[in-house]
């Protein structure tokens, strides 16, 4: 998204507007509504989070406690929930 590179599913991080209009990483990457992916570079996050790339791919405003999540989380695959470590 930031990058704007092609990565690996497994490389990336799904975050998901659900239809009740909560905003959630989605660690199956399969959870109803509408996502967006972002690499698992903190750089990348910081540039999704900070340009607002991710609030308009998403159409909605993210909520302060996972903005810190992402922003807080680097670049293993273990440090966002759910991550695959590449066993898909």
């Amino acid at each position: 998204m930031a990058c704007r590179t092609t990565r690996e599913k497994r490389d990336l991080v799904r975050v998901v507007r659900t239809p009740t209009g909560d905003v959630i990483i989605d660690p199956s990457g399969r959870a109803a509504g509408r996502g967006a992916y972002v690499c698992r570079d903190a750089a990348c996050i910081d540039r999704a989070i900070t340009k607002g790339a991710l609030s308009r791919a998403l159409n909605t405003q993210l909520p302060r406690d996972l903005m810190e999540i992402l922003a807080g989380s680097v670049t293993t695959h273990d440090t966002i929930e759910g991550g695959t470590g590449g066993k898909e």
